[in-house]
């Protein structure tokens, strides 16, 4: 029997893809991990934003096969980033033509004469890739933001394919052409908000192997004996998508707690009385220290409704104390400075802290990680998912992963 921990998008996914027996255990209250949805006086918010970026078919269509299309919207994503007195399009390597002559100058200048080539963290290559304008303009303060931490800590590739990389040509070429080749240009998203997703995959699922309020307290990994706050339960494999640490504390494998750091994200869902200022962009990008927040989100936009609904995302470090009434407090001035509120009323709201939220992948971890994984599976132990295996990712890539799995055991 395959113990799977946690109903989230990856744990429902692997029951869903596996023909073997199976039983998922959730510690909350209910499924969809951090893909919930809060529907609250007329208002519909995720945990903060997500939003399917579909790049394989298949996997399009097994998600949303429970799915009603009429519920659905299609959204080309617009984004941009607040730049002192501007607006500039997201990303902003691609986009200073947009910026004030004699800072667009010295972007293409330092992009053009850099004196920095090695590098072997991300924040060296930023330096290296874009020159030091670009680097400190944008790249460095909103990451520092982002992850909430020094960036020379993180692998040149802790973004992965996500970061969106440019080179002299493209940037070029966009001044004339603007061309949006991300990962995520569109996005599909439910007026229902991201858990009608979980609720399709979780429709391919036995309702009757899913308990909830159950959380797990240790693993006996040689007598295959997992111990919740409820019950013992014995396994032959488990498929784990809680944060790796976590499952490394649980089976008791020492690890270096140095090596698997990551922030928390304090999370403000707003609803207001009236239709904001702004009325384009999906979300919008703010590196400057003036604003406490590094992303908000505008649901209004995306449902086209008449009263302003936002995320407000706010990155701190993993052991931070966090005085969420001051963060609001600083959060509306920076709204009202910004000009997305002006004498707004806040009619509905709710307050989330994500920990972890991103994970700081580094060359050290990364060696750690694998090894772990390996002592893990050759006890029955698979970790999956963004957390189960501390990365960064897409919830389609967490899909993928979920799947192989499931096809790999039943081979077995």
């Amino acid at each position: 029997m395959d113990l799977i921990i946690g109903a989230g998008i990856t744990g429902l996914s692997y029951a869903a893809y596996s023909n073997n027996d199976y039983m998922i255990i959730e510690k909350e209250h209910e499924i969809g991990g951090y893909c919930r949805t809060i529907h609250q006086d007329g208002f519909v918010w995720d945990y903060s934003g997500h939003f399917f970026h579909f790049q394989d078919e298949k996997i399009k269509q097994d998600v949303m096969s429970h799915m009603d299309p009429s519920q659905i919207l299609s959204v080309t994503k617009k984004t941009q980033i607040k730049y002192r007195d501007l607006m500039i399009d997201y990303p902003f390597q691609k986009n200073i033509h947009q910026l004030h002559k004699e800072e667009f100058i010295d972007c293409l200048y330092d992009l053009f004469q850099n004196p920095y080539h090695d590098y072997s963290s991300f924040k060296e290559m930023l330096y290296a890739k874009f020159g030091k304008s670009i680097a400190e303009k944008f790249l460095i303060p909103y990451n520092e933001k982002l992850y909430a931490c020094d960036l020379n800590s993180l692998d040149v590739d802790a973004m992965g394919r996500f970061f969106p990389f440019a080179n002299k040509d493209d940037i070029i070429l966009n001044f004339k052409f603007a061309k949006e080749q991300s990962y995520n240009a569109h996005f599909l998203y439910p007026r229902g908000g991201a858990i009608e997703y979980v609720k399709s995959v979780c429709g391919k699922v036995k309702k009757d192997r899913i308990f909830l309020n159950e959380e797990l307290l240790d693993i006996d990994v040689y007598n295959k004996i997992a111990y919740t706050n409820k019950r013992r339960i014995k396994y032959d494999n488990i498929i784990s998508t809680i944060p790796f640490p976590y499952l490394l504390k649980q089976t008791h494998i020492d690890y270096d707690k140095s090596l698997y750091t990551s922030n928390q994200v304090l999370v403000f869902n707003i609803g207001f009385n009236k239709k904001g200022l702004e009325r384009v962009n999906n979300w919008i990008y703010f590196p400057e220290k003036k604003y406490l927040f590094y992303r908000i989100g505008f649901y209004d936009n995306i449902f086209q409704s008449d009263k302003l609904s936002v995320y407000v995302e706010i990155g701190y470090r993993e052991n931070d104390i966090i005085d969420p009434d001051k963060a609001l407090q600083d959060t509306l001035i920076g709204m009202k400075k910004a000009g997305i509120i002006s004498d707004h009323e806040i009619e509905s709201m709710c307050t989330l802290v994500m920990n972890p939220a991103y994970v700081h992948v580094t060359k050290n971890m990364e060696i750690d990680k694998l090894a772990k994984m390996k002592l893990l599976n050759g006890l029955d132990i698979y970790s999956i998912g963004r957390y189960g295996s501390w990365i960064y990712c897409s919830i389609e890539d967490n899909i993928k992963e979920a799947k192989t799995l499931a096809h790999q055991l039943e081979s077995r």
